[in-house]
This record gives structure tokens, C-alpha cells and sequence, in this order.
């Protein structure tokens, strides 16, 4: 198996005398070509161009996501701002409640915020020009090359999970492709493999095979354009590829928040900073267990932290299980009414009392999301205390 670093593209050749450089050029474009899947990102103007906006909103949504989830979120989306001057104008509430249950929250305050500078700094015309794209909030090196090449056919290589899989097996890399001189070299690669005159069709095309050919699990590996150079193939270790080092163990941590009751039955919510995680979604208020502390306890001590109050903490209101990208946790919920002090946080962040009805005006986590469907479930239950 070689090294990505060493890999000399014009030394592999498949059958017919197939080299690989002709396989990506060729057969894989025209293989897209037939096989491509009708998105509502890919429609084009009368003149055959797309609309940057609507190429780049899209790219955002489908970073850790799959197509069939971002479809629904897509054109709900672009129904309500149909141009990036729209999505300037909201404000991030209205933003973040139609992202709400996409996750990864971060790229849509992004967004939000680039839309801004697009509509203030561009005339809100997307920039073709690399420095003044990269220079907008969120974007990375693949958003760069994914918006830049389908949108104005800047020749620039994209490189996802997809993209790393595929070029992984056709060349059955030996490398750890989670390392990141491996990542650099596979840039490198993609490249010297991308064609410069239709550099937006060669992305896609090389995407598209991994999302439904090259896949993780099974691959279909009959129906690959790229079958006849393919490396992993010929070894029949497909799913050997790509080589991934082992990921550390995955961190848990309980919670335990509470849904303060006041007299009238509404129950208040806290808005999250902007710059921590799920900033700005809008939560009952809560935190981390410490280690040996009864969950009631946790739950009061973290209240009284939060938002200076006294609480007696009631009766549970659910236990949600919820994986992030990165650590796993389980929430316990408890009804809480206060006995001392008024609500106020050192931060500054607003809090509201609204109603049951209410919240489904404000955008929350998935795992607060679940609470809520409990309060729902249990609306007609006896106030207990």
C-alpha cells in the first residue's frame, strides 16, 4: 500500500490500460453526469449559473449532515429569506428557530453574521474573490472550495469525508487520514486530480460517488465509475479503507436543570452567550453533577449560580439521553418553584417567563426540546407543590 505522500498518480493503471488521472477526469464526470440526485441547491438560472447564496447556505447545512436531513431545513430556509440580504436583516432568533434540530449551531450564527458583512461590506453580492470570501465569518478551506468552484468555477479541490474515502480506496492510502499531514497530502492529491476547466462538476461528482457508491458500509463497488483503477477493490478490502486511528473514549456527564414554575404556571427560560456552545438557543437553566452530589442538589446549586434564586426543587420532569460531536450526556429535568431571590445573571444573558404555548416561538436544543415534550404529555398533571 503506498503513502499519500509518495502516491505518483500516472503509475496506477487499471484494465484497458485505464490510467486513474483518465478514470477521475473522464469516467467519473460523465458517470455524474447520469447518476447525479436532483437537489434544490443545484438549480440553475437560464444562463446555466447557480446562485452563490443559495450554493453557499446549502454547503453550510450539509457540513455534518446528511442531504435528506438539510432538504427540509434548505427550502424552509429559503422560503423565508429568498437572498442572503433577508438572512442579514433577521435577527438571530428568527435564524436560529428554522436551524433548530440541524445542530452544530455555530454555522448558522456564522452565517448570519457573514450575511451581514456580505450585504454591508459587498452590496450583498457573494465575492467570487478567494481573500475576500475566506475573510467571511465561517468559512473554512472546504466551504472556500465548495461555494467558489460550483458558484463561479474558481479550480479549487474540495475535501470532505466523502472525498477522502473515495480517493482513500481508488489509491488504498496506507495513512491515518485522521492525522494532519495525511489531510494536507490528500489535499494535495485531490488537487492534482480536479479539472481545472469544470472544477464545480468534478467536486460534485467525486461527493456524490461517496454519498451513494463509495459508501462507508458495503460499497457498490459493481457500479463504480472508478472501478477498474481501484486499489482497495483489487485488494477486496473496500472498507479497509480509509485507515482511521482509534478515537478516544467518548466523555459523559449528567445534568440537571430546572423548569422554574412561577403562579401562573409559566416557566422561565435562559438565553445562551452567543460564543459558547449552542449560543443563542434559548434553555431551562442547569448544569454539570459533581461527583457525589445527589441530582436535586446539583440541580439547586446550579440555579442559585445561574440566577442567584433559591429554589425547592421538585419532582422529575424527564430524563433525556443526547450525543454531541464530541461527549454524550443525560438530563434530568426537575420542576422547580422559588422561594428566595429574583432571577439575574452576572452574564447579562435574558431570561423570560413565557407559557407552554410560548415556547414554541423560541429556538432550544434537541435534548430541551425532549423536556418540553414531557411538560406537553403532563400538562393536565396536579401541581404538586
Amino acid at each position: 500500500m503506498p503513502s499519500v505522500a509518495d502516491l505518483e498518480v500516472s503509475a496506477f493503471v487499471g484494465s484497458a490500460g485505464l490510467t486513474a488521472f483518465d478514470a477521475f477526469q473522464t469516467r467519473l464526470p460523465e458517470w455524474f453526469d447520469a447518476a447525479r440526485r436532483p437537489m434544490p441547491w443545484r438549480e440553475t438560472d437560464l444562463e446555466g449559473k447557480r446562485d452563490p447564496y443559495r450554493v453557499w447556505i446549502s454547503e453550510v447545512m450539509l457540513q455534518q449532515t446528511r442531504v435528506e436531513t438539510a432538504t427540509p431545513y434548505f427550502l424552509r430556509f429559503i422560503d423565508a429569506f429568498p437572498t442572503i440580504e433577508d438572512v442579514a436583516q433577521a435577527p438571530l432568533d428568527d435564524v436560529l428557530k428554522l436551524w433548530e434540530g440541524l445542530g452544530y449551531y455555530s454555522r448558522a450564527r456564522n452565517f448570519h453574521r457573514a450575511a451581514q458583512t456580505v450585504t454591508s461590506e459587498h452590496d450583498g453580492v457573494v465575492p467570487s474573490d478567494r481573500d475576500a470570501f475566506r475573510a467571511l465569518p465561517g468559512v473554512g478551506p472546504y466551504t472556500e472550495a465548495a461555494v467558489l468552484s460550483l458558484a463561479y468555477g474558481v479550480p479549487l479541490a474540495v475535501l470532505d469525508g466523502n472525498v477522502i474515502r473515495v480517493l482513500s480506496r481508488a489509491f488504498a492510502l496506507e495513512d491515518d487520514v485522521r492525522l494532519g499531514p495525511t489531510k494536507k497530502a490528500l489535499q494535495r492529491l485531490a488537487d492534482d486530480l480536479l479539472d481545472t476547466e469544470q472544477p464545480g462538476r468534478w467536486n460534485e461528482s467525486v461527493m456524490e460517488l461517496g454519498a451513494t457508491i463509495c459508501t462507508p458500509k458495503s460499497p457498490a463497488c459493481g457500479h463504480c465509475p472508478l472501478a477498474e483503477i481501484c486499489q482497495a477493490r483489487a485488494l477486496g478490502t473496500p472498507e479497509a479503507f480509509p485507515v482511521k486511528s482509534k478515537r478516544a473514549p467518548v466523555p459523559h456527564y449528567t445534568i440537571a436543570v430546572g423548569v422554574i414554575e412561577d403562579d401562573d404556571g409559566r416557566v422561565l427560560i435562559q438565553r445562551r452567550p452567543e460564543d459558547a456552545m449552542l449560543g443563542g438557543l434559548w434553555e431551562f437553566p442547569g448544569g454539570k453533577q459533581e461527583a457525589g452530589e445527589p441530582l436535586e442538589d446539583a440541580c439547586a446549586r446550579e440555579l442559585r449560580e445561574e440566577l442567584s434564586i433559591e429554589v425547592a426543587v421538585g419532582p422529575p420532569v424527564a430524563r433525556v439521553e443526547h450525543a454531541y460531536s464530541h461527549f454524550r450526556i443525560t438530563m434530568h429535568a426537575f420542576r422547580c418553584r422559588i422561594l428566595e431571590g429574583e432571577p439575574t445573571t452576572e452574564t447579562g444573558q435574558p431570561w423570560r417567563w413565557v407559557t407552554l404555548d410560548e415556547l414554541e416561538d423560541y429556538a432550544f436544543p434537541r435534548a430541551n426540546r425532549h423536556v418540553i415534550d414531557a411538560l406537553r404529555d403532563r400538562v393536565r398533571a396536579p401541581r404538586l407543590f
